[in-house]
């Protein structure tokens, strides 16, 4: 009786992936740097498949641990709060492509982007933008309907506890995030201007293609979703993995809406 639980807490065992994860990262940033420097990529992809695994093992204990009633109220608040910062954080990085982006454009520099340029453009001479009214609008409707029919499995759970629609939302936000994901590497495919050599392509290209990855992450938190779903995972009280993922792909749409008007329309 001295060592029973009294408490809302769950306190965890030593565990190895906080270590195993921060070498997989080391790893992986080294590696890049020797990608980079034309050395060799090996090093990169053996980091990457170690965070890639740690990811994997890490989150199924935590699905184990709320399988077994280790997730208290008091931790489910917990994690909710954690991902909350999570997101915040998502969104300080994202504000600085958006920022790089605004200052180039508002103050433009020369090719190289070592001076101000005289009678400076934006975009750059000889950029070929895309037109937003064409396919960019149309991915924004898709990535829309898609995050529509998220919340709509989610108000199927939450208020109805109709597993059926959960199902059917769940599987239709995938596949439109599939879609959304194929549109963007076909645009990428006809790109008028590159990533290198101007500043407004770097821009482009690291603040949509960041986007476009975490429109992949989102899609696989969705359907891991779908898949727990599927294993009995989820009640109308106890559902925190699918409301993280509701929120990630949200914020995933409203990111997309910035870039839409700052990148597509006003910026082109």
């Amino acid at each position: 009786m001295a060592h029973a639980k009294n408490h809302d807490y769950h306190i965890l065992a030593p565990s190895i992936w906080p270590l195993l994860g921060a070498v997989g990262g080391f790893v992986m940033l080294f590696g890049a740097v020797l990608w980079m420097h034309q050395v060799t990529p090996f090093m990169f992809f053996i980091g990457l498949a170690v965070v890639l695994y740690v990811m994997f093992a890490w989150w199924s204990e935590v699905v184990s641990e709320s399988r077994i009633g280790d997730h208290t109220p008091v931790v489910r608040l917990g994690l909710r709060y954690g991902f909350i910062l999570f997101i915040m954080s998502e969104i300080m990085f994202f504000a600085a492509w958006f920022w790089s982006f605004f200052k180039h454009a508002i103050y433009p520099m020369d090719p190289a982007g070592m001076s101000p340029a005289v009678d400076g453009v934006w975009p750059p001479v000889g950029i070929e933008t895309f037109d937003p009214w064409h396919l960019p609008l149309i991915n924004t409707l898709i990535l829309l309907c898609s995050g529509a029919a998220a919340t709509w499995a989610h108000h199927a759970l939450a208020h109805e506890n109709n597993r059926k629609d959960v199902a059917s939302g769940l599987i239709l936000a995938v596949l439109l995030g599939i879609l959304f994901t194929a549109f963007q590497a076909y645009e990428y495919s006809h790109a008028a201007f590159g990533f290198s050599g101007n500043i407004y392509g770097a821009n482009f290209f690291m603040a949509t293609g960041f986007h476009g990855f975490h429109v992949v992450v989102g899609t696989i938190f969705l359907f891991v979703c779908y898949l727990r779903l599927r294993a009995g995972d989820f009640t109308p009280e106890r559902h925190v993995g699918f409301e993280a993922a509701a929120w990630y792909w949200h914020f995933v749409d409203v990111v997309w809406l910035f870039l839409f008007a700052a990148i597509y329309v006003w910026g082109g």
